[in-house]
């Protein structure tokens, strides 16, 4: 993945969390949830891109 792609893609989820931080109307803790699970998620696709987390894909659950 090209680092510019990556740059734009974290520039566009951090003005959609800023916007939704901002101008929805939400309790604390709700926003704070949001924030926390928005960044793990961005740390996981940034693992994944640079291929630290390349383990990830190869996880399978069984099938009953």
């Amino acid at each position: 993945m090209p680092l510019l792609q990556l740059i734009i893609i974290l520039v566009v989820v951090g003005v959609v969390l800023w916007a939704i931080n901002n101008y929805i109307p939400m309790q604390a803790n709700i926003k704070k949830i949001l924030n926390v699970v928005v960044v793990v998620v961005v740390i996981l696709y940034i693992l994944n891109a640079f291929g630290i987390l390349g383990s990830s894909s190869t996880i399978r659950i069984r099938n009953w």
